[in-house]
């Protein structure tokens, strides 16, 4: 007899780290979301367009880590013919390609939305996941910061349309010209510096979640991580170190307050000159429309991680707490943000085409809206089927032919598929949602009828009192016999009381 232990050739069910797997209610309640912001993006004149989750590596640029490595940041793989592909890291970048391959016949300014899953070949971890959906809208072929200025208005409208209240969200607004004016003046310009101001930009775009001494360190020598994990920094001097952090605390009590103090951050640097006069643009235009009431405010501490941001950025921000499973105190943050990439589409067509744009994080933001119970995430699904129960397998056609007159009758309804007893599929029926279930045993089949059993008002019978005729009547309610030639309506009327 051998000793080898027995090796089970069962296969380990498993999800890959930094995915999800999503439910029929949550892919429902996406839905409703989604919706409502179609329904926002509409209003302002967006239209549709889709395009693929795969695109030439090339063709999405290298905005994600900066590295030689094709894989870095994404996941690619190469074509039979050695071409480098790509999964989509965002939205953004296959538009330019889309644009661009037909811009010809595209009206300008071109006004489009998209809704998709994007990737990201990165360290999974809470809240950071390798595969989420975004929601953007873009306007390209216009330069005027009038389009950045609806952007940011539209994007507060979009958060107040999925149920957001006024005073617990803010959409801020800064200009990527003034942080490129702050690090041409500590000495960071030109071609050689392109590295260590990638660093700084994503050094500052940490600021939410770890704060002025989080960014100090990343601007520094670098920050060790509660992992262990160490992230190299910047390496600035401590001089320019405090100056960038008193760009990203330059926000004021008011607009006025918040560019005069920009305007003294980024000096006489031409780039930061002409940032600053942009931001005013922007905060005259908001106010001109009413949105300047604490809806959408110039904050410079926006700076957005993404390199292919030239001028106005906008973060969607939420402000209110909530606990978290472990009942401490959480704030959601950003639950979207986009910008003016202005070199996108340039890329291709060798000549400016100015842009600019907002991306959705849908995943997020359907967290916070569950957090808030809002009754676009958190209304109950509808019913299930009505579930047609077999009863007599010989009889399985006759069965069938009740499932399609109430499909054609436009009633959702399926048949029973599986091998067991009366007991087990009404059990089936209960889990599946259903509002009710057709019973035809050969003696209802005999008399040309069918059995009608309302599962909800069922449920209710048990928790009655004792009054018999209030009883008696909801149990009559409850399951009744109908002629086979009136089940629609049976159900039709089974339907409307769960409706009521």
């Amino acid at each position: 007899m051998s000793d080898k232990p027995k090796t089970s050739n069962k296969l380990l069910a498993r999800l890959p780290r930094g995915l999800v797997d999503r439910t029929p209610g949550d892919i429902a309640a996406t839905d409703r979301m989604l919706a409502a912001i179609r329904e926002i993006y509409e209003l302002y004149g967006f239209e549709a367009v889709e395009t693929p989750l795969i695109e030439y590596t090339d063709a999405l640029g290298k905005f994600l880590p900066d590295q030689d490595r094709p894989n870095e940041g994404v996941f690619s793989f190469q074509d039979d013919d050695e071409q480098w592909l790509s999964l989509r890291y965002d939205l953004t970048a296959p538009l330019a390609r889309y644009v661009a391959e037909h811009f010809d016949t595209l009206p300008k300014p071109y006004r489009s939305y998209r809704c998709g899953w994007v990737f990201r070949n990165e360290k999974p971890g809470p809240g950071r996941f390798r595969q989420f959906m975004q929601f953007d809208a873009d306007t390209v072929g216009t330069a005027s910061v009038a389009a950045d200025a609806e952007i940011a208005m539209m994007m507060a409208d979009t958060l107040e349309r999925v149920g957001i209240r006024r005073g617990d969200y803010v959409v801020k607004v800064n200009n990527r010209k003034v942080l490129d004016g702050v690090l041409t003046a500590i000495g960071l310009a030109g071609e050689e510096n392109a590295g260590k101001r990638l660093t700084v930009l994503r050094a500052i775009d940490k600021l939410d979640k770890f704060g002025p001494e989080g960014v100090r360190l990343l601007l520094g020598e670098g920050r060790r991580d509660e992992s262990g994990d160490f992230t190299k920094g910047a390496g600035l001097e401590a001089a320019a170190i405090e100056r960038v952090l008193a760009f990203t605390a330059a926000r004021g009590a008011d607009t006025a307050a918040t560019i005069a103090n920009l305007a003294a951050v980024v000096g006489e640097t031409p780039q930061g000159t002409e940032g600053v006069a942009e931001l005013e643009q922007i905060g005259a235009l908001v106010a001109a429309a009413g949105y300047d009431d604490g809806r959408v405010v110039i904050d410079p501490s926006v700076v957005r991680g993404l390199e292919y941001y030239t001028g106005p950025v906008f973060e969607a921000e939420l402000t209110f707490d909530v606990p978290n499973e472990r009942g401490e105190i959480v704030r959601f943050g950003s639950v979207g943000g986009g910008g003016r990439y202005d070199g996108l589409v340039s890329r291709f067509r060798g000549e400016p085409v100015p842009a600019t744009g907002f991306s959705i994080g849908v995943s997020r933001l359907f967290s916070a809206l569950k957090a808030i119970r809002s009754p676009l995430v958190t209304d109950a699904a509808g019913p299930g089927p009505v579930v047609v129960l077999v009863m007599d397998r010989e009889e399985i056609g006759h069965y069938q032919r009740m499932v399609a007159t109430l499909r054609q009758a436009g009633i959702r309804a399926e048949l029973y598929l599986g091998t067991s007893g009366m007991k087990a599929q009404m059990k089936y029926a209960d889990r599946r949602g259903a509002p009710c279930v057709v019973i035809q045993g050969s003696n209802e089949r005999a008399a040309g009828e069918v059995t009608i059993k309302d599962l909800a008002l069922g449920a209710e019978l048990a928790s009655l009192g004792k009054d018999r005729e209030d009883y008696l009547q909801k149990q009559a309610e409850a399951q009744f016999s109908v002629k086979e030639a009136e089940l629609v309506d049976a159900v039709r009327r089974v339907l409307a009381r769960r409706a009521a």
